[in-house]
């Protein structure tokens, strides 16, 4: 997958062979067993346990190292867990948040696909036919997002892995829904529907500029737990929503139609199939209204 920055500029473009080993896995009976096993919730506990163990701390200096992370962005005291060390805290001022009230914003540090969403509330990623219905379990929700958007966020494991509100307003309740967990590799698409078998959770936020968004947070493979910090609750743009546990994971926002137009190079980079990176709080989109 090639991935750019917002001024269009490839900042990496994978030579394949993490893509060659996942299609293997994929493409294969045998694989294919092997991950019924794998990605069963049991399993992801298992991973997760480890990494709340203090024994897991021995991975964190060559993870570090193997990223090229620069740890003078984050809070490091009391980092004596994986897990701790992946959901770590970023230092004030190290994230700005665009606070006008116009300002569509990214809930977090990813890398952004955007698309529109027909009048049969289908997108496509890598080829892939995805029914937003499928992803909400819900034709009613979905049926709201008809001309609108959907916005893919693909974080890797060396991403910020908390995430923020995009706006002021109030919130649903949080709606889990189980799932096996595959990975988000886009190289899957191929061979499972990955969005619609992974667990994820989802809530609408009613907006004070954008109309109702819906958040959807996906958990991937390794991914046992899809952390929010509120139930039903009001919010402020930039407060934190939430995080992943260890492991790459998603964020799909689904925006109403004539809500916001999205930043110029999100849509050309997704035409031509790159993703852009984006950081938490900057803006992404402009208020219509």
């Amino acid at each position: 997958m090639t991935v750019k920055d917002r001024n269009k500029n490839i900042i990496k473009n994978s030579d394949g062979s993490l893509d060659k080993i996942i299609n293997l896995v994929y493409s294969n009976a045998v694989g294919r067993f092997m991950l019924n096993i794998v990605t069963q919730p049991f399993v992801s506990k298992a991973v997760g346990a480890f990494m709340d163990s203090r024994i897991s701390s021995v991975l964190i200096k060559p993870f570090i190292k193997a990223n090229g992370i620069n740890t003078d962005d984050f809070i490091m005291d009391d980092v004596d867990t994986y897990n701790k060390f992946f959901t770590r805290k970023i230092k004030n001022g190290r994230r700005s948040v665009d606070m006008d009230k116009d300002s569509f914003i990214s809930p977090c540090d990813a890398k952004l696909s955007v698309y529109r969403l027909n009048n049969d509330s289908v997108f496509n990623i890598k080829n892939s036919f995805y029914k937003v219905s499928d992803l909400v379990k819900c034709k009613k929700l979905a049926d709201k997002y008809n001309g609108g958007w959907c916005m893919i966020f693909r974080l890797e494991v060396d991403d910020y892995h908390r995430y923020c509100y995009i706006d002021n307003g109030r919130k649903s309740g949080n709606n889990f829904i189980k799932g096996v967990l595959h990975t988000v590799n886009p190289i899957a698409f191929d061979h499972y529907n990955v969005y619609k078998q992974n667990c994820r959770e989802f809530s609408v936020l009613h907006t004070e500029n954008f109309g109702d968004v819906t958040q959807i947070e996906v958990g991937a493979m390794f991914v046992g737990k899809i952390s929010n910090h509120h139930g039903r609750y009001r919010f402020r743009k930039g407060e934190e929503k939430g995080m992943f546990l260890f492991g790459g994971s998603t964020i799909v926002l689904l925006v109403e139609k004539d809500k916001i137009l999205p930043c110029g190079e999100f849509l050309e980079n997704t035409a031509d199939n790159c993703e852009t990176i984006v950081k938490m709080g900057e803006k992404i989109g402009t208020s219509l209204h």
